[in-house]
């Protein structure tokens, strides 16, 4: 039987080329995103079970996993991909409200599908099962005027830590993939000019998202006695690794 695996955040980006790849893999591929034509626009025709939803609700974040379960009768991973980013400035520029929002996606929604996901492999039979956080570089290193963002991914690392803990005495393994630079809509800024440490502003390496959607493939065709807490995976020249 063919393992199953959701996606959130799968109408863009790397939840897109990610699950497209997983299902060229066989994969049976759940997409979960809040617009529900740009689902069918990544399934293309495949056959993959689209969940509009908004990941930051809780009604429908579990509505969409009991359908999961009913579909399926099991989840073998989550990768627990949405998120969003906030255009850079100062801590006190930034509003309020757009903090929230950030927030409600990066850190509430990360918990709340990760929580649903958990439930469903502990009480499945066989138990177990793997999620995937989705980090970034800014997990480990900020860039200028990014506190919101940067913050949101420091707490899906504590998620990532918890729940590696956490899942052991149920089988469930849990790792986090850290991405800097892939090409997607929301790093095409990176190919213009990205503001520096020093205030400079520099064009960027990038790198194509089909190495992020291969990366989780691998992370989640593993046995679920061996998990990788924490990959990183950039592209090579962007200034992370060094002093700049």
């Amino acid at each position: 039987m063919a393992q199953t695996i959701l996606i959130t955040g799968a109408g863009s980006g790397i939840g897109r080329s990610t699950a497209q790849a997983f299902l060229r893999a066989g994969w049976r591929v759940a997409l979960l995103g809040r617009r529900e034509g740009p689902l069918h626009d990544t399934a293309a025709g495949q056959d993959a079970l689209v969940l509009p939803c908004d990941v930051t609700d809780a009604a429908q974040v579990d509505a969409a996993f009991r359908q999961v379960g009913r579909e399926w009768g099991r989840l073998d991973v989550l990768f627990n991909n949405a998120g969003q980013s906030l255009p850079a400035a100062p801590i006190d520029e930034i509003a309020v409200d757009d903090w929230l929002q950030l927030s409600g996606v990066n850190i509430t929604g990360m918990f709340l599908c990760a929580r649903a996901a958990f439930g469903l492999m502990r009480r499945q039979s066989p138990q177990g099962g793997r999620i995937i956080n989705n980090g970034s570089i800014s997990a480990h290193v900020p860039r200028p005027g990014s506190a919101p963002y940067t913050m949101s991914k420091h707490a899906v690392t504590g998620l990532t830590r918890t729940l590696g803990l956490d899942g052991r005495r149920f089988d469930i393994a849990c790792g986090q993939i850290d991405i800097g630079n892939a090409m997607t809509d929301m790093a095409a800024g990176f190919t213009k000019g990205v503001t520096q440490a020093d205030g400079s502003v520099r064009v960027e390496p990038v790198m194509d998202v089909s190495h992020v959607a291969d990366a989780v493939l691998h992370m989640a065709g593993l046995p679920l006695s061996v998990n990788m807490p924490f990959v990183t995976i950039m592209a090579r020249d962007m200034p992370y690794i060094g002093r700049g």
